[in-house]
């Protein structure tokens, strides 16, 4: 077992964070620092749900290109009611101008589902058991579930493949257990750790490399091993 002082982790983390805000993306990081799942409304939800569902299996960059246009076909996303009584409207103005049928299904399926059940019930369910019930709903998945959750405000991190590679590098059980550590020592929610990890994995083609040069170990394993290899703790 090796041992690491985790003050440099958060180090690492605050380099990472600054490239990030440099780099643009200083808006999309107060987004997320913003979002309270006490203060989510339906609104909020059928866009988060929306956008989750289109980004599934593609790019962020190419979805953000549509979304725009995407949310006037759906009311701006008003409420799940005036989406479910006009729903031919939007499904037939969304598909052309995206044209994937299971995904503006699956946000109207969706939208039928919130008003049918009450949004009440839905905050109610989302407290109880987040991931198990919102994987309930068409084309929200065991990944893309935690990544709505984020988007909600929960202090969940969404486990994606950048993320998973960073948290085994480092030797964490998984992505939750790196993102509450570094939430603890920098003050940031949860959220906005996996926000910020995520886009400067984006940013940057050696983000694994990069991110452990942070941490001024020079004897920390490299990116090609994982903690299966090297039993890490961070005291």
């Amino acid at each position: 077992m090796i041992c690491y002082d985790r003050t440099n982790l958060e180090k690492a983390y605050c380099e990472a964070k600054t490239y990030v805000l440099n780099s643009g993306f200083q808006n999309e990081v107060n987004w997320q620092a913003r979002i309270s799942f006490n203060d989510i409304t339906e609104s909020d939800f059928l866009r988060e749900g929306a956008w989750v569902i289109l980004n599934s299996g593609m790019r962020e960059s190419v979805i953000r290109k549509y979304f725009q246009e995407l949310t006037f076909c759906f009311f701006e996303w008003e409420s799940a009611q005036k989406i479910n009584e006009s729903k031919n409207f939007c499904y037939e103005t969304a598909i052309d101008i995206f044209n994937n049928d299971r995904k503006i299904s699956a946000i109207i399926e969706m939208s039928e589902r919130v008003c049918n059940i009450g949004f009440d019930k839905l905050i109610e369910c989302l407290e109880k058991s987040p991931i198990d019930f919102l994987q309930t709903f068409n084309h929200i998945g065991p990944v893309t579930s935690y990544h709505l959750a984020k988007n909600l405000g929960l202090q969940i991190a969404k486990p994606d493949r950048h993320l998973v590679r960073l948290s085994n590098v480092l030797g964490f059980e998984d992505v939750q257990n790196l993102c509450s550590m570094i939430s603890e020592d920098s003050g940031d929610a949860i959220p906005v750790v996996d926000i910020v990890l995520w886009r400067f994995a984006t940013l940057k083609h050696d983000y694994l490399d990069a991110f452990l040069s942070y941490t001024n170990y020079s004897e920390f394993p490299n990116s090609s091993t994982c903690k299966q290899s090297l039993q890490v703790c961070w005291v």
